[in-house]
């Protein structure tokens, strides 16, 4: 039996720069960073040659060209894997919420594979092959962030190159820095599921109209690893992060709605910096700055809005438990 743990992400600022529609014409960037809720992969052999698979649902089929899942039958194609094996997947937080969680399956998905075929497999590897899988295999309309920050973790600032190569440069900041940093931050739950295709297909599309404002925003993340390395005045990721959401609403109108920004303005109006959805949008998790004085009468504010508390995750995926017996 073989466990994969990978950590979910949310993303301070450059989301959309990472998408090969941008990043083929200039140099893409995102800063992010990788949190302590995480997907759970568990692979094992099973006594006779099928294929057992589960998640919200579970399939038991004969050959790999039958699993519906489709993650899960263009990884055990690629990795080579015909049958007598079980899959199971476990998340802290639901799909369609912005935090990552479809890269997150796909590169602990990965990393589980490998070593039941007694292959290790670095995170750049698994980055790779997981943007392989889902961009080019599935062609889903997404960018390369999320695939990256979940095989390396901590806190990353990750270029985008118009030669398909991914830079990913640790922001070292000291502890003292971090932990200012995760006192300030506030995730809150909208109570809304969107399906991120949806916003990133049109955007995508659109992209040589919207090059100026993805500029910004990648701009935007090389500011953050600035202000997060430098550390001395981290409210002013607060206000990057309301300049990066007000940009971002400029791309797509299903990006948000009347019930988020009445939430976000009246969490403005009791003491937040600044803030954003996660992800594509549409729903998800609200991420606000929050001086730690002020977090109270944020939450008040709003309390239509879940508050989900974490912590920074240093490590990306990571094998668990290891029996190749």
């Amino acid at each position: 039996m073989i466990v994969t743990r990978t950590p979910f992400r949310i993303s301070f600022a450059g989301g959309g720069t990472d998408l090969r529609a941008f990043y083929s014409l200039e140099q893409g960037a995102v800063t992010s960073t990788a949190i302590d809720k995480y997907m759970h992969i568990t692979v094992s052999r099973r006594f006779d040659s099928t294929l057992r698979i589960s998640y919200s649902k579970t399939e038991i089929v004969d050959r790999v060209d039958q699993v519906a899942h489709p993650i899960v039958r263009e990884a055990l194609m690629f990795c080579g894997i015909e049958g007598q094996i079980e899959i199971t997947s476990v998340a802290d937080i639901p799909a369609g919420t912005g935090v990552g969680s479809s890269s997150s399956f796909t590169v602990g998905l990965l990393a589980a594979l490998h070593a039941f075929k007694g292959e290790f497999a670095s995170p750049e590897r698994l980055a790779s092959e997981a943007c392989e899988i889902e961009i080019d295999r599935l062609g889903e309309p997404i960018g390369k962030q999320d695939q990256y920050i979940a095989a390396y973790g901590g806190m990353e600032h990750i270029r985008f190159n118009p030669d398909e190569t991914v830079f990913v440069d640790p922001v070292i900041c000291s502890r003292t820095v971090r932990e200012r940093l995760g006192d300030n931050l506030l995730l809150l739950f909208t109570g809304k599921r969107r399906n991120a295709r949806d916003i990133l297909r049109p955007q995508r599309e659109k992209t040589p109209a919207l090059v100026e404002t993805l500029r910004r925003l990648r701009d935007l993340a090389f500011r953050t690893a600035d202000v997060l390395r430098g550390g001395d005045d981290l409210t002013e990721l607060g206000r990057i992060l309301h300049e990066g959401w007000m940009l971002k609403k400029e791309i797509h109108p299903g990006i948000s709605d009347d019930e988020i920004d009445s939430s976000y303005e009246r969490a403005l109006g009791a003491g937040a910096v600044g803030g954003k959805l996660l992800g594509a949008g549409g729903g998800g998790f609200l991420l606000l700055f929050c001086e730690k004085e002020h977090r109270e009468a944020v939450r008040q504010a709003v309390p239509e809005l879940k508050e989900v508390r974490f912590k920074l995750e240093p490590e990306g995926a990571k094998i668990v438990y290891y029996d190749g017996g």
